[in-house]
């Protein structure tokens, strides 16, 4: 399973990143695949000014990198949780402010809030 999380600075070690709280515009998506334990990190900082679109910008690229579940930190807007309710993407929200790891800790013991 792959696990897409929201962040606006990259840390050196993957765990040690922080969530960010605005799904849509978030910097950056980290994704974690549990199969093979790595990580990848996809760019989404043309998002951070658009006005209107940014969550169903975000949400394909989550659908492209073949993402299971999203962890960030508010949840995404009306139109962005419609396109990932349609592919079955499933949206856990509260972990602002969490590392990747505390996030991931989290949603592992269903302490996470689903969206």
């Amino acid at each position: 399973m792959k696990i897409a999380f929201t962040a606006n600075n990259v840390a050196e070690n993957f765990w040690d990143t922080s969530i960010e709280a605005r799904f849509g515009r978030a910097d950056y998506l980290v994704i974690f695949d549990e199969d093979t334990q790595k990580f990848e990190v996809i760019d989404n900082t043309e998002n951070r000014n658009h006005e209107h679109g940014a969550g169903p910008k975000t949400s394909q690229k989550i659908i492209d990198a073949g993402a299971d579940v999203i962890i960030t930190g508010n949840g995404p807007g009306g139109n962005a949780k419609v396109v990932l309710d349609k592919v079955g993407v499933k949206t856990y929200v509260n972990a602002s402010g969490m590392s990747l790891k505390e996030a991931y800790e989290a949603y592992k013991n269903g302490t996470l809030k689903e969206f």
